[in-house]
């Protein structure tokens, strides 16, 4: 049995890491409240802004637009969206894993080939692919330290550029969906080509009459740009979010084991004791037996 103390330095050990993980708890709940209030304003807006163009597209023609262009996808981009800090249970490991599933699963010949480029918004998936010598493009670490739409557009005009210049033929987009605190769901999506929904028969949003102004080719080449950066700007929101629960989650978690082990040390620090009060009294009565034997 460990001896007094050892126990106790244990349990100021344990009890100092229990209130570094409640506060950490406590931060990432209040940035969670404004990454969700971020989240929930933007996703009805996008995800209405993408079924429009899914449903204007969806008649025209692939020329009507280069971002429509359906190329035989020799040369692969993936964003892989994760985050700059750890402590955040399997927040980044998984996303990086999905990542990587996708590229072993459908781009494994252009990966042999070197025409797999990696662009990693979050410090995480940065190192995670630049010490396995993966081609990663630029550095994206400081998003998160002003996230906005504007600073998001920037890294997206570079991608739809390197697009229209062929230096990638097809972008997918990997990134962690918030649910709520405790779920967070792994998406793995194409960006460009924006992909096009074939109109179903059953579906009232396929038999939409929009009257369009200008004209529909016109419109939707104004839109095209837009819903590209609207969907990696609510992948980067969405991410945000998951973070910050992935990582309360995971610190009340922290608290939780900690308390736990904060028993079980005490119990061991009382039996330590008890076992040395007991040692002490007997040599205590087995001296003054000794002294009133002689």
């Amino acid at each position: 049995m460990a001896n007094l103390k050892e126990v106790r330095n244990r349990i100021k050990s344990v009890s100092s890491t229990q209130q570094i993980t409640k506060a950490m708890k406590m931060v990432s709940a209040a940035k969670l409240k404004r990454a969700t209030n971020a989240i929930v304003q933007l996703r009805p807006y996008a995800n209405k802004l993408k079924d429009l163009l899914a449903n204007l597209s969806a008649s025209l023609e692939d020329n009507s637009s280069p971002f429509l262009v359906d190329r035989e996808p020799n040369k692969v981009l993936i964003i892989v969206v994760s985050s700059n800090r750890g402590l955040a249970g399997a927040f980044n490991s998984n996303v990086i894993k999905t990542a990587n599933n996708l590229i072993s699963s459908k781009y494994s010949n252009q990966f042999n080939a070197g025409n797999v480029s990696i662009i990693a918004i979050g410090k995480k998936s940065q190192e995670f692919y630049e010490r396995r010598k993966y081609k990663v493009i630029g550095n994206n670490n400081d998003l998160y330290l002003d996230l906005n739409f504007t600073n998001t557009s920037k890294i997206t005009e570079s991608i739809m550029d390197g697009f229209l210049k062929g230096e990638y033929d097809r972008v997918e987009l990997v990134y962690n969906q918030f649910k709520n605190a405790a779920m967070q769901i792994l998406v793995s999506e194409q960006l460009i080509p924006v992909p096009k929904s074939a109109p179903q028969k059953e579906s009232k949003a396929s038999q939409i009459d929009y009257i369009l102004e200008p004209s529909q080719e016109e419109i939707v080449e104004q839109l095209i740009p837009k819903n590209i950066k609207i969907q990696l700007y609510k992948a980067v929101l969405d991410s945000n979010a998951s973070e910050h629960g992935a990582r309360m989650t995971a610190m009340d978690k922290a608290t939780e084991n900690a308390g736990e082990l904060l028993k079980s040390l005490k119990l061991s620090y009382n039996q330590a004791r008890q076992a040395a009060i007991t040692t002490e009294l007997t040599e205590i009565v087995s001296g003054a037996a000794a002294l009133a034997g002689n």
